[in-house]
């Protein structure tokens, strides 16, 4: 055991002669109990988990426990830290069958491991009597201290806009520190960090390096997560591409991009790999993946100054209770309505396509009479934010006032990539070592003089004008930059990091003042608030006929892992690049019913889409309809933006539709059903009601009509009778 000199209320490690946090702020952590925060059996994703996040000790103070009723993470202290249980109380399955470092840092060309024990010679499982056999590393980082408080906020959000939660997540934070016992690192300080949040099978794990030294330690590559995890399914030969990766950690971080508008899509840093020391395993090459390593692909590649920190990335490692697509999209919904609650937020906007000022003033006047929240000037309007002349900012700031004026909330759009600035400031191929080749053939660079000065424009935008919504588009900062000139990164090595460091910058800067992103790549983690929901963009100039359908299959589609607050779809109310007078609503008073049915659609799911063009409305009773599907949403707007359950997806063929849950609310379920056929339908459909939380009855009414009671039958369902006109929809309320 470490001894430990007590001075002035401050913990000292007698190895290292530095300050430690002294563990709770100077209280023992409670003794664990067998049986405590015993799973309650209640469904989490029904009713509120009432077990919250702790911290404790055994009896025996060899182990630390993170525990919160619904998962579990065990840590041997000595003689080196280790983490030997990792068990998801809801299903009782335990995720580990063996130790590994807590992390593994390349430092100066050379790979160091953070904690961890070694000698277990089976690791197929792992049993608590072997762990006191187990030794420590002469060559590893080890554990020295811990402290423990409450979780606080990652991003200090300042959203105004209207929401479904505002509150930041709470829970608690372990911190463990490390120092190594070699001489050249003796002044290298590595934190490991653990969150756990109460209601949430959740664990966030991140780490931080600091450097006391008095050279500079370059950073090759940190792999700040590393489990040997039990594998999801044994197989005799294939290779790993071909066999399934464990299926019990959902594992996210805020380390992606691909423009996919799905994060599976767009991870960069899970990395599912063979374990050579897993001799009994069934493959016969043992090359079963049930190794995880969380790791960015390249870099950071960065020199860490004297007395300077590194913070990695972000791991969010959710525990998942079943294979059902439907479920697990919710667990992962909910921890995003959770851990970054500015997702949640989903205002009421217009894409407008101004010419000059008048236009948006209108256009202003329109959203305020019709009960829309905001207004966004779109590609290809007059509002220039790279314009940073003193006559600009002043006008922009006039127009902001006046949208403010009238209760709206006014954005911009901003394009960064797919546009070409100069030799200088591209990113320079590293194949080719010129421009071009980037992922929209060309891009500058954020680490380029011109991409600070972007930044730096955005910013003073915002900060003049009072705007409050930016759509942006790009950076892909997955675009390598060899260029060695470009004062935000030195060469290839560190261009990605640097780039997303300066991304990441600016969408804080943004979140804390209140600024609504609209971004195209999957930053929630780091500020922004919605994406698209995947779409094809020349599907917007085919016929309206094929866009309603096309338009519920994309909400469908987008809408399993991303709550309906996280994704936007599109209207053109113009022509938008092809198409004739079939593909748009214009003039809107002629086409009214295409009109009220695709706002329908999308404000039924509870997804907002850019309705593109010039106005609104064009008559009164244009106007009117609008107002009317505007207050409609604004009624039901709780229940419209809760989980989407798919029922059937569209294919013009019969029916479609969804439901919307929540078990919190009064309107426990919203059921939207379209016939898209030319045809009338009556339809016996089965509605699944176990997430409204309703066991025995629910009252049932079609639109604002009377109430019928229902009972559900044993799998929590009731069959609906539902009859509907040649191409037409219609709503159910459930309480």
């Amino acid at each position: 055991m470490i001894k430990a000199i007590i001075a002035k209320g401050v913990i000292y490690s007698a190895l290292f002669l530095m300050p430690v946090a002294q563990p709770v702020r100077g209280q023992s952590l409670p003794v664990w109990a067998e049986g405590e925060n015993t799973f309650s059996g209640k469904d989490w994703l029904v009713t509120p988990a009432a077990a919250k996040a702790g911290v404790y000790k055994t009896a025996d103070e060899k182990e630390l426990i993170l525990d919160n009723g619904l998962v579990q993470r065990r840590f041997r202290l000595q003689p080196n830290l280790v983490c030997v249980d990792y068990k998801n109380k809801i299903n009782n399955q335990q995720l580990l069958r063996s130790v590994k470092p807590e992390a593994r840092l390349i430092l100066n060309g050379r790979s160091y491991h953070v904690g961890g024990l070694y000698g277990q010679k089976e690791n197929a499982y792992l049993l608590p009597g072997w762990i006191d056999q187990l030794k420590k590393g002469s060559a590893d980082f080890e554990f020295v201290s811990y402290d423990v408080t409450d979780l606080p906020p990652y991003l200090n959000a300042g959203s105004a806009f209207w929401a479904t939660n505002q509150r930041a997540a709470t829970g608690k934070r372990v911190r463990f520190l490390f120092r190594s016992p070699l001489a050249e690192l003796n002044n290298i300080q590595v934190e490991i960090n653990y969150e756990l949040y109460d209601g949430l099978p959740l664990i966030v794990k991140w780490l931080r390096i600091i450097n006391r030294s008095q050279q500079a330690l370059h950073l090759n590559r940190v792999v700040h997560e590393i489990l040997g995890m039990v594998e999801e399914e044994s197989a005799v030969v294939g290779s790993p591409s071909q066999m399934k990766k464990p299926a019990g950690l959902y594992i996210e971080s805020n380390y992606a991009f691909n423009n996919a508008m799905r994060y599976d899509l767009s991870d960069q840093t899970t990395h599912w790999k063979t374990d050579s020391i897993y001799t009994s395993q069934v493959n016969y090459n043992y090359e079963t993946p049930c190794l995880l390593e969380v790791y960015p692909e390249y870099g950071p590649g960065i020199d860490l100054a004297p007395l300077d920190s590194f913070t990695s990335i972000r791991t969010y490692e959710l525990a998942m209770d079943s294979y059902d697509r439907q479920r697990r999209g919710m667990a992962i919904q909910k921890m995003y309505r959770t851990v970054a609650p500015w997702t949640t937020a989903n205002p009421i906007f217009m894409h407008l396509v101004s010419k000059n000022d008048e236009e948006v003033k209108n256009a202003v006047d329109q959203c305020a009479r019709t009960g829309y929240e905001a207004l966004i000037l779109s590609f290809g309007s007059h509002i220039n934010m790279e314009d940073n002349r003193e006559a600009n900012l002043a006008r922009c700031k006039a127009l902001a006032a006046y949208a403010h004026q009238k209760g709206i909330k006014i954005g911009v759009y901003s394009l960064f990539s797919s546009r070409k600035i100069s030799e200088t400031d591209d990113v320079i191929n590293p194949l080719t070592g010129k421009t071009g080749g980037a992922f929209f053939g060309n891009a500058p660079c954020f680490g380029s003089r011109w991409g600070l000065n972007y930044r730096d424009k955005i910013q003073q935008f915002f900060t003049v004008t009072g705007f409050d919504i930016w759509e942006n588009d790009g950076p892909y900062p997955g675009d390598r930059c060899a260029s060695t000139t470009h004062p935000g990164h030195k060469g290839l090595e560190d261009s990605q990091w640097r780039q997303m460091e300066l991304q990441k910058g600016l969408y804080h800067w943004l979140n804390s003042r209140g600024i609504y992103i609209n971004a195209p790549d999957w930053y929630f983690l780091d500020g922004t608030n919605k994406i698209a929901l995947g779409y094809r963009e020349v599907n917007f100039s085919l016929p309206r006929e094929q866009q309603k359908i096309l338009n519920r299959q994309n909400i469908f589609d987008g809408t399993w892992e991303k709550t309906p607050s996280m994704g936007w779809g599109f209207v053109p109310l113009t022509r938008y690049q092809g198409g004739g007078p079939e593909a748009v609503l214009e003039p809107l008073s002629q086409h009214l019913k295409d009109y009220e049915q695709l706002m329908m659609q999308y404000y039924g799911a509870g997804v907002q889409a850019c309705y593109r063009g010039p106005r609104l409305y064009d008559t009164d009773a244009t106007r009117e309809t609008v107002t009317n599907v505007v207050r409609w949403y604004k009624k039901y707007r709780e229940i419209l933006n809760a989980d989407l359950i798919h029922l059937r997806r569209a294919d013009g063929r019969d029916w479609d539709g969804w439901l919307h849950v929540n078990a919190a609310l009064k309107q426990r379920g919203l059921l939207m059903v379209f016939n898209p056929t030319d045809q009338p339908i009556k339809r016996q459909i089965t509605v699944p009601l176990y997430y409204t939380g309703l066991t025995q009855t629910a009252r049932i009414r079609e639109k604002e009509g009377a109430a019928k009671n229902y009972l559900l039958n044993r799998h929590y369902e009731v069959v609906l009778t539902v009859a509907l006109p040649p191409d037409s929809y219609s709503w159910w309320v459930i309480e």
